[in-house]
């Protein structure tokens, strides 16, 4: 296939979408059962008549779970293909979400929950391993796009959907809506979307299992209570093991044969300036919604419905931009989309430099242009990273772009905190955005990089 990006990219088989739609289902799932979860825990609480502290793992059991799974992707998809480990976690997603529906008690809904985080770890790296082996290189940013909006209308219409819910019906129809959608979808793709080639002689990495699964969630959890709770014993105690274990890993898989992870991916420069490149995008994506509303709050003077309102707006403008920007990656390539959105994350953090809060009228116009920025900064590079790897590496591909996107997110947390805690008032907030911007700035760069790779790759599979 051309690479010239004067010609325009090629049609998108009707099947291609059939199976993209299909597979964002499970995505669409997840992201919207994450968000309205969280609206329900109060709810939840008093109807179960336990804790807060206790209900809260229904929340933070659901990630640390898809920690744990999301590095066991690569190699399940490998051994039995990942058309086949789609469905088998889509199954156990949507049985969990039974389960969680008709919990009789807390600790059943918070096991539920944990079956339900193990599924998703899977499903999702899995469901984009099959886009990146079924459509071209210059297919992906549409798909991508699309599915981008899917993933992100879920965070954004989630809250209304869990507040009519909520208003209307019991806390369990949060679980049970996930039925209807799950069972379609696994109807759906029968004879649509491929099983995948199998590869039975590929071992386990007993080692790298051991070391990334205990490492990640280790890491994962405590950034998280560090964004909750502040810097505390237990926390940063998890967060020092997580990185010890996550590094052993590391050193173990250019040892390992097979390794767990095939990091030899990252040897190849496009590669791995798109992965870093969703790392930073995934720390100012994560430190940003841990900050703006904080900031909205406290030094804006928002009250909580306008800054639910504000955050909204946020959220849409990266839905609307998604779509947009995957016709344009596939048009003039990742590297000019990311530069163009890490541009307007720099120019929408500036202001909230300014020595004086920002005035009512500033704060949508900025939001949802940083919204726009996360859309146009992060699924290019996502989908540069896939265009890098071949068809039979795409599972090792997924898995490290969610992985890295994800300890991108947990970071960004951790410094926000960090910054918040150490200075006082006003001047805690002027240093996290200093910090956003820095990394606004330096995904800047990394898409110039990787806007020369792609251009010399370009021009060697021309001549060649």
């Amino acid at each position: 296939m051309s690479t010239d990006r004067k010609t325009p990219p090629p049609a998108i088989p009707a099947r291609i979408w059939k199976i993209a739609a299909v597979t964002g289902a499970g995505a669409f799932m997840a992201m919207l059962d994450s968000t309205v979860v969280n609206l329900a825990l109060e709810t939840i609480r008093e109807d179960l008549a336990t804790t807060l502290p206790l209900i809260q793992w229904i929340a933070t059991g659901y990630l640390v779970a898809l920690a744990i799974s999301l590095p066991l992707a690569a190699w399940l998809g490998n051994r039995f293909g990942y058309g086949r480990l789609w469905a088998f976690s889509l199954a156990g997603f949507t049985g969990a979400s039974v389960l969680c529906a008709i919990a009789p008690g807390p600790w059943s809904l918070i096991a539920a929950r944990f079956l339900q985080g193990l599924a998703g770890g899977l499903m999702v790296p899995a469901g984009q391993a099959i886009i990146g082996a079924t459509a071209g290189p210059r297919q992906l940013g549409r798909i991508m796009g699309a599915l981008g909006l899917v993933v992100a209308l879920g965070p954004a219409i989630g809250p209304a959907i869990g507040g009519l819910l909520l208003d209307h019906t019991s806390w369990r129809w949060l679980f049970w809506i996930n039925v209807p959608v799950g069972v379609a979808a696994l109807l759906l793709a029968k004879g649509l979307v491929p099983a995948g080639d199998r590869d039975e002689t590929r071992r386990l990495d007993i080692a790298g299992l051991l070391l990334l699964g205990a490492g990640l969630p280790l890491f994962l959890y405590g950034a998280t209570e560090f964004g909750a709770e502040g810097l505390t014993r237990t926390n940063l105690v998890c967060v020092v093991a997580g990185l010890v274990l996550v590094a052993g890993f590391v050193a173990n898989a250019t040892r390992a044969r097979p390794p767990l992870i095939d990091l030899a991916l990252l040897r190849r420069p496009v590669f791995a300036t798109a992965t870093l490149t969703t790392g930073l995008t995934g720390a100012n994506m994560y430190g940003g919604l841990l900050l703006l509303p904080l900031y909205l709050q406290v030094i804006a003077a928002r009250d909580t419905v306008e800054t639910g309102f504000l955050l909204l707006a946020m959220g849409l403008g990266s839905a609307l931009a998604l779509p947009v920007g995957g016709a344009l990656t596939d048009r003039f390539g990742a590297g000019r989309v990311t530069l163009a959105g890490a541009l307007a994350l720099l120019l929408s953090t500036l202001p909230f430099l300014l020595p004086t809060p920002l005035p009512a009228l500033w704060l949508a116009p900025l939001l949802v242009v940083r919204g726009i920025g996360m859309a146009l900064g992060q699924m290019p590079a996502m989908t540069a990273a896939y265009a890098a790897a071949h068809k039979e590496e795409m599972g090792d591909a997924a898995t490290l772009v969610n992985i890295v996107q994800r300890v991108g997110g947990a970071i960004g947390a951790v410094l926000i905190v960090v910054l918040l805690a150490h200075a006082d008032g006003a001047e805690g907030y002027f240093n996290a955005f200093v910090m956003l911007s820095i990394i606004s700035a330096l995904t800047m760069l990394l898409a110039l990089v990787m806007m020369r790779l792609t251009a010399r790759d370009e021009r060697e599979a021309a001549a060649g």
